[in-house]
C-alpha cells in the first residue's frame, strides 16, 4: 500500500467534478483500487465518474484519491467552465453578416 496520505488524515479538498489524471503508472506498492483508479485516470475523469466506475462511494474515491496526490501519481485539476454565452445581439449581428455574404 502507498504511504504519505496527508499525515494529519486530512483528505484532499476533492469535490465531483473535480478532474483527475494520473502522472504515471501504479507502482507495485499500489492496492489493487489504486491500480485501477490509475489505470481509468489516463484520460480526465471527474471524481463522480471514478466513483461510479469503481462502485465505491465518494467517500472512499476521496480517501484512496489524497493518497495517489499525496504520492504524486495523479494531478487534480478544477474542470473546465463554459464561457457564458455570447449576447444575443453580436449572434444576431453576425447571424445577418453571414446571410449578406
Amino acid at each position: 500500500m502507498l504511504t504519505g496520505a496527508a499525515e494529519d488524515g486530512d483528505r484532499a479538498e476533492l469535490d465531483l467534478v473535480t478532474l483527475i489524471v494520473a502522472r504515471s503508472d501504479a507502482p507495485q506498492s499500489a492496492t489493487p483500487e489504486q491500480a485501477t483508479l490509475l489505470g481509468l485516470c489516463i484520460a480526465p475523469l471527474s471524481v463522480a465518474e471514478l466513483s461510479a466506475y469503481l462502485n465505491l462511494p465518494y467517500s472512499v474515491v476521496t480517501v484512496l484519491l489524497t493518497e495517489l496526490l499525496t504520492a504524486e501519481l495523479v494531478q487534480a485539476r478544477a474542470p473546465i467552465v463554459r464561457q457564458a454565452l455570447p449576447d444575443r445581439s453580436l449572434l444576431e449581428a453576425v447571424m445577418h453578416g453571414l446571410q449578406k455574404l
